[in-house]
């Protein structure tokens, strides 16, 4: 940097800003800096990051190798020395010779290199210090006075009075700090930007912006010399103005939330759909109801992926309460008429199917138009022993059936179905129907939008769509005859299911697939629409408008066919879900619901029922309380659940086993074991966030717990490896990543990019506890053995980013934990660019003004500004489908000039 002289170089301290970008310690050099390790570590290629160093076989791994900076593996187990940039290798090719390309090689003015390193000079009017490299400012006089002149001494005399009397620029700067003007009146000093003149009319002092406005910065100023910095509170990103703050909507970025998303200034929250329960912050798992005191189900319970039923033995029937089981007297239990029906005929030509649900019917919404609709009740499932064993089962065999229709074009889309003339009708005539079916249960399923390899969060422009059926039916001994017995007519009740899937696969094919929901008639799925189609496109089934997009129909309403819209359930019916499209009667005519709030909107508002604590014969009153030693934590139900193993409650009309006087106090973790009357830590996979429970919470999904006794959520882990692996870019991710990781885990990544493409990997930021002593750690090397070439390795939190190009052609990547400690870990995105252009990218990542300023930190770790700079660097010719305004309103001046200086060098060196 320039000094005050206006002539004079001093050296910048580059470690004064963070750490020179520097892992471990930095070392300020004259002109420049260098990164060092602590011991146990060797520096890697980027000249930032540290590796740890094995003691163990002859390679670079081992300390002695005896290379001076850059060891790397040459042919035959041997190794050979590289410097870094600016420096020369010696004659015996282990040091390092400095030369002035590094620092102006530690000369603070002039450089010259030589066979024994750099030799350095000084400017006219300065002189060399002892040290070989510093100048020092001549004590010259101020006039030199030449005695062989021509003049004569009073002519000298007058010319020096008259040189002494007044200052000119020519001399010392005319004494001036920075810019100095000869005038008619004398000297005129003046300061560049940033610096004001004191009082002296000579010095310049730094002018501190941050005291005046904050500087014109919407969060933090930090006040450099001659200039200022402005930076944002987490959550928010600097703009390309250098000033101004704009919070990062989270949302908008791929793979921020497993369902929905809401963003606030600052930072963002994740919610999950019904029947899932949020778990490492962003992520959802389904809900396992039934680990809950049996999900309340008197007899069966059975889980579902996003909900639960509860099933009742043979002889009983499911109460309207949904959870209770009622005595059947004189009916088998497949003398439930079916609940669905799949008819198909001839319509325009073609096969045109329509599957008519009655009763039981449930409809669940999921991203991108997903949809799930269930119609009836499924048959528990019973083992062969049981069937074996229960003569009530031996007359019944379930016939269940799956099909899955892929579409290459096409979006699932449940709306009204525009039914031309001479299409189907809403019932079809029996003669001419050529498939006629009906069924206990079917589970309809559409998703779209499949995930492409290599392109995370990116919908293939294809949108692949499929269309899963699953059917279920029941035969019985009253099909028998003398000529075909129970399996025999299993297998013709098998045929005709599969003739009736090739009815239905064509009509899939030809958008003649329709549902008929309460007498409604809907598409299930549609190609996608022409762009003058788009804009008049309405909400789907169970959707009404609201503030110009699309909303789920609340609970307490059902969507209206006719009118396409969400209405109120009416007097005497309830609904407790939302995005359904019927509303549930009261379950004792003549009962009037009482309207409250939509979100309240359940069973229990219907007038007579009874309350938690309370039970009937039906659930409605006359209610009784329950008796001491039961608790019933729901209302409408027709029995009272025991404390078991003798324990009293407190009082009559317990609600909860909390209220049975237990004979110790269970602390968070535990479950109260009635048999035992001890407190049981709650096993692996489970956890219990209250005191005096006798359950433990099932973890959510596919999660599970480190240890036993768990009592958060938090603790519930996905153990399953993240990332996703393409041969341009892709990302590897610590397991339940955001969320901590799972202790003794252990993953491995392998990329191997295509022929002549090389690896630049981007560490944004990694959390690794160092209290373990390095017992987690993520490392990347050549191969799996530990004496291979390794591009990094760290087993700290580093919260400052680093990029760095891969030493090896592929990449081998392992990431281990241990039982101790843990913490969030990482998200790694990588590219795979052209090798032509390594040297250009070595020289962009080893440049430490990459890291230290914080706004290009920022970069690193914004993922729009990563996705952009990764597209280009993945396909070069993508660059030009950013216009010049994009880049600017994309990235800070700063970077950018730092790039074009980079790139027009690397392009055009001889210019």
């Amino acid at each position: 940097m320039l000094a005050h002289d206006g002539h004079n170089c001093l050296d910048v301290d580059e470690c004064l800003e963070n750490n020179g970008g520097c892992q471990h310690t930095c070392v300020n050099v004259m002109g420049s800096y260098e990164c060092c390790c602590k011991e146990g570590f060797f520096l890697s290629d980027n000249q930032h990051t540290c590796i740890h160093r094995s003691e163990e076989g002859l390679s670079c791994m081992n300390k002695d190798h005896g290379c001076s900076h850059i060891c790397k593996e040459a042919p035959r187990g041997s190794v050979a020395c590289e410097c870094r940039p600016g420096f020369e290798l010696a004659k015996n090719q282990r040091d390092c010779i400095l030369t002035c390309n590094h620092g102006n090689g530690g000369c603070q003015h002039s450089c010259e290199d030589t066979a024994d390193g750099p030799e350095c000079s000084c400017h006219p009017q300065y002189k060399m210090h002892t040290d070989g490299r510093s100048c020092l400012e001549r004590e010259d006089t101020v006039l030199e006075v030449t005695e062989s002149n021509a003049t004569s001494v009073v002519d000298g005399d007058k010319r020096v009075k008259r040189r002494l009397l007044m200052e000119t620029c020519a001399v010392n700067n005319g004494g001036c700090d920075r810019t100095c003007k000869d005038t008619s009146t004398g000297v005129h000093c003046s300061c560049p930007v940033g610096f004001t003149l004191q009082l002296d009319g000579k010095t310049c002092k730094d002018i501190d912006e941050c005291q005046t406005r904050n500087g014109g910065c919407d969060h933090f100023c930090k006040n450099t010399v001659g200039s200022f910095d402005c930076s944002c509170k987490k959550g928010f990103k600097l703009l390309t103005n250098e000033k101004s703050c704009q919070d990062m909507d989270e949302c908008s970025l791929d793979r921020t939330c497993d369902h929905s998303c809401i963003n606030h200034p600052g930072t963002f929250a994740c919610a999950c759909n019904q029947g899932y329960t949020l778990y490492g912050f962003t992520h959802c798992g389904d809900t396992n109801e039934c680990s809950v005191n049996n999900g309340g189900c008197q007899q069966v319970c059975v889980n579902t992926v996003g909900s639960y039923e509860c099933q009742c033995h043979p002889g009983y029937k499911l109460h309207w309460n949904k959870k209770d089981c009622v005595e059947v007297k004189g009916l088998l239990p497949t003398s439930v008429s079916p609940r669905v029906s799949l008819h198909c005929g001839k319509s325009g030509g073609g096969d045109g199917c329509f599957l008519r649900c009655h009763s039981g019917i449930h409809l669940s919404s999921g991203l991108q138009g997903a949809y799930s609709v269930t119609c009836g009740s499924s048959s528990p499932l019973r083992s062969k022993q049981q069937k074996s064993n229960d003569s009530a089962f031996g007359d019944v065999d379930t016939v269940r059936t799956s099909v899955t229709f892929k579409l290459n074009e096409g979006k699932c889309s449940l709306k009204k179905a525009e039914l031309f003339p001479e299409g189907l009708r809403p019932a079809l005539p029996e003669k001419h129907s050529s498939v006629k079916e009906s069924f206990r249960y079917v589970n309809l399923t559409c998703s779209s939008g499949k995930q492409v390899p290599g392109a995370p969060g990116r919908p293939s422009a294809s949108k692949e769509m499929f269309i899963t059926v699953q059917f279920e039916l029941e035969t019985n001994q009253k099909e028998v005859t003398a000529s075909c017995d129970l399996s025999c007519i299993v297998k013709r009740t098998e045929k005709r299911l599969r003739k009736a899937i090739r009815t239905l696969r064509k009509a899939v094919h030809r958008e003649q697939f329709h549902l008929q929901l309460s007498g409604m008639n809907l598409d299930v799925a549609k190609k996608p629409p022409r762009t003058s189609e788009r804009q008049a496109e309405s909400c789907g089934v169970g959707q009404g408008h609201g503030e110009n997009q699309c909303v789920s129909c609340r609970a307490g309403t059902y969507y209206d066919g006719a009118q396409e819209r969400c209405i109120l359930c009416p007097n005497g019916t309830f609904q407790n879900e939302e995005g359904q499209i019927t509303c549930e009667p009261c379950p004792r005519p003549g009962n009037s619901g009482t309207l409250k709030t939509p979100e309240s909107w359940n069973v229990s508002e219907c007038g007579g029922l009874c309350q938690p604590g309370e039970y009937s014969a039906d659930g409605f009153a006359p209610c009784q309380l329950c008796a001491l030693g039961t608790f019933q934590p729901e209302a409408g139900r027709t029995s009272c659940f025991p404390c078991g193993g003798g324990l009293p409650t407190k009082h009559q009309g317990a609600t909860s086993f909390q209220d049975c006087e237990t004979r110790v106090q269970c602390s968070p973790g535990h479950f109260y074991n009635t048999t035992t009357h001890r407190c049981i830590r709650c096993p692996a996979g489970t956890y219990q966030p209250e005191f005096g429970k006798d359950n433990c919470v099932s973890c959510p999904g596919n999660t599970t717990t480190d240890f036993d006794g768990s009592t958060n959520i938090t603790q519930c882990k996905n153990r399953r490896c993240g990332g996703e692996l393409g041969d341009f870019t892709g990302y590897i991710e610590s397991p339940n990543y955001p969320g901590n990781y799972p202790a003794n885990t252990e993953c491995t990544w392998t990329i191997n990019p295509p022929p002549k493409r090389r690896i630049l990997i981007v560490v944004p930021e990694i959390f690794l506890p160092i209290e373990d002593d390095c017992g987690d750690y993520l490392v990347m090397r050549k191969t799996s053995s530990s004496n291979s070439v390794t591009t990094y390795e760290t087993c700290q939190t580093y919260e400052r980013p680093i990029a760095f190009t891969s030493r090896s052609k592929k990449l081998w990547i392992q990431f281990k934990s241990n039982e101790g400690n843990s913490a969030r870990g990482f998200q790694v995105p990588y590219v795979t660019y052209d090798e032509d252009y390594q040297e250009l990218i070595e020289d962009i990542v080893r440049d430490g003004r990459l890291y230290a300023s914080e706004n290009h930190q920022e970069i690193l770790k914004d993922k729009k500004l990563i996705k952009a700079l990764f597209d280009v660097l993945a396909h070069p010719q993508n660059y030009f489908k950013y216009t010049a305004q994009e880049s600017r309103e994309m990235f800070p001046r700063s970077f950018i000039r730092l790039l074009r200086s980079k790139v027009s060098r690397f392009l055009r060196p001889y210019k």
